[in-house]
């Protein structure tokens, strides 16, 4: 029997794409709901990242709940305000009373 190998078979991790075909351009998410520890690594001549650095390990965030992968440009960069409001709907992340605070770097 062949193993399936893929990042979902991670307990915890699911993982979503979307394409926009008049363009053509897509992004896929991540999406751990009970949340994980992230690393990162910014490569590039001019990178576009939102939220990476609060994956710093001196900084307060300790876990994040989605990494968006999605081109470095505004909109790509944007594509993370979508998967925020997706979590946010499902109450993922933090309840913080007012609405739910949750980390989705891109």
């Amino acid at each position: 029997m062949q193993q399936s190998l893929s990042i979902t078979d991670v307990q915890g991790i699911e993982v979503g794409h979307h394409t926009d075909t008049r363009r053509p351009t897509g992004c896929s998410v991540v999406i751990a709901r009970e949340g994980a520890v992230a690393g990162v690594d910014v490569r590039g001549a001019a990178p576009g990242t939102r939220e990476t650095d609060l994956l710093d390990p001196t900084h307060l965030v300790e876990k994040v709940h989605a990494v968006m992968l999605a081109g470095g440009s505004a909109w790509g960069l944007d594509a993370a305000s979508g998967a925020m409001r997706w979590l946010e709907e499902h109450g993922i992340g933090l309840n913080v009373g007012v609405g739910w605070k949750n980390t989705a770097s891109a």
